[in-house]
């Protein structure tokens, strides 16, 4: 069986192709291609036609290189974002990218509506300016009000990509479950939260499960691409949902989904909505049936992939493995901070500042391409910690192991400083970890496979998975501490 997984982040995407025996999955990348946000008139937008021109291509290049049909697709892409369309399937509104700064402006007026710590006893989301629900209050509070009073459908982006493939309209559990508009007591939009912002309901796509059939894609999009034709499936659509989907450890485990993000966090039973998590921004997302994650944001390789960007416009055009091996001979523990620093949320002038806190933190600051970088990978490692720390402490069980997948599982060093700073063992590896997730629920709607837990073990017999053992344990503890103390983290 042949199938295509689109996998979009915050700074490419990727089509692949997923071949399944009947006992082994392969996977080979058809295509791949920058997704950069634009800057336009004080605003930061995702190129859509870009990235539809691009899916196409990839679908292309996959019809290329499959022995056969094309079966499926699933599309998962980060959360939050999305578009309006009008009863006609046109686009109203670009795409804003969730690092816009617009949601900042109307901070104040957005709470006064409702506060955060509501927000959170109501959704279990963490509380962050690039929900979907702050994106929208933006809106109303900069009198753009008539796009949502207009507009036939709000659609999250893989549902926009599904929307121009197959003309149907829906939002799929996973994605709307992290929009801070869903409650999960009910499993449906929380009205009260609509009403306070003023966003219709009818204008949030009828739900759906991960697995649904969405459609087959139009005929004109057949015509268009010389295809057959095949079905969009609903698979978790939200990226973090997928990559934790494909993890293999078995057990109670902490998950890393390390990309643009780090996605720290475990799988529980139900819904964990304490004060303690709000106290410590810790979100519920919802996954497969049965499934959900308790997880906390860290800022993750985005500034090691903004460092990498300065020092292009610099002139200095290092690979990821020559910052890697920069950072590993950089002197350990010199400099330190807080990745969640709200200073690096933002693009641009990332060395910058990482000095500027150094200074402010510790009075000195890293010089070197390998200082910088290592400082940014410790630092990553200790709230890595933290982060699982606090969630052990909300879930009220130990997760004595990690499982590493996504992107960051190739990244050798922040393994095994995970691992050192964690004082657990890691097991890393799946670096196409949404992909895998998005083609399990394929095979599954497909009837492939039985059921998840015979999916994840084809996986294991298909793909090599590392292990890294905790080293210098005891000088990484001290650190650890200091670290806690410098950031005043609990």
């Amino acid at each position: 069986m042949n199938c295509l997984a689109f996998d979009l982040g915050g700074s490419g995407g990727k089509l692949l192709l997923g071949r399944f025996d009947g006992e082994r999955l392969s996977l080979e990348e058809a295509h791949r291609f920058g997704n950069y946000p634009i800057s336009l008139n004080a605003g930061l937008y995702w190129d859509i036609f870009h990235i539809y021109n691009q899916l196409n291509l990839g679908v292309r290049k996959a019809a290329r290189l499959a022995a056969g049909p094309l079966v499926s697709l699933g599309l998962d892409t980060f959360s939050n974002d999305f578009a309006f369309i009008d009863r006609q399937g046109e686009l109203l509104t670009p795409l804003r990218c969730y690092r816009d700064p617009r949601t900042e402006r109307h901070r104040d007026a957005i709470y006064a509506k409702m506060a955060p710590e509501k927000l959170y006893e109501l959704t279990g989301n963490q509380i962050a300016p690039f929900n979907t629900l702050m994106q929208l209050a933006a809106m109303q509070e900069a009198g753009q009000g008539y796009l949502l009073e207009n507009a036939y459908k709000m659609l999250f982006t893989p549902d926009l990509l599904a929307h121009f493939l197959t003309g149907e309209t829906v939002a799929e559990y996973t994605i709307a479950s992290v929009s801070q508009m869903f409650d999960f007591r009910t499993g449906d939009w929380n009205d009260a939260i609509l009403e306070a912002y003023r966003i219709p309901r009818r204008i949030l796509g009828p739900l759906v499960q991960p697995g649904t059939a969405i459609g087959r894609t139009k005929e004109a999009y057949n015509r268009e691409l010389g295809s057959a034709g095949f079905e969009v499936i609903a698979v978790c659509e939200h990226d973090t949902a997928s990559a934790f989907l494909a993890a293999v450890s078995r057990g109670d485990r902490a998950i890393i989904s390390s990309g643009t993000w780090s996605l720290v966090g475990t799988e529980v039973a139900a819904p964990i909505i304490e004060p303690a998590g709000y106290r410590y921004n810790i979100a519920n997302e919802g996954g497969l049936a049965g499934r959900h994650r308790l997880l906390r944001n860290v800022m993750g390789l985005w500034i090691i992939q903004q460092l990498q960007s300065d020092y292009h416009r610099q002139g200095a055009d290092y690979s990821f493995a020559e910052m890697e091996a920069a950072a590993g001979q950089a002197a350990p523990f010199a400099h330190r901070i807080d990745p969640d620093d709200p200073l690096f949320f933002s693009p641009e002038g990332m060395a910058d500042k990482i000095r500027r806190k150094c200074l402010e933190t510790d009075g000195r600051a890293p010089q070197t391409m390998g200082e910088t970088v290592r400082c940014a990978a410790e630092s990553l490692a200790f709230k890595y910690r933290w982060a699982i720390e606090k969630i052990e402490q909300l879930s009220g069980k130990a997760l004595p192991c990690i499982n590493i997948v996504g992107g960051g599982s190739k990244d050798k060093l922040l393994c095994q400083f995970t691992a050192n700073a964690c004082n657990r063992p890691v097991l890393a590896g799946l670096p196409h970890a949404t992909a895998l997730g998005n083609i399990l629920l394929q095979l599954l709607a497909n009837r492939e496979i039985a059921g998840i837990e015979q999916g994840k073990a084809v996986i294991a017999n298909s793909f090599p998975i590392a292990e890294y053992q905790p080293r210098q344990t005891r000088l990484w503890e001290e650190k650890y501490a200091e670290f806690k103390e410098a950031f005043h983290l609990e």
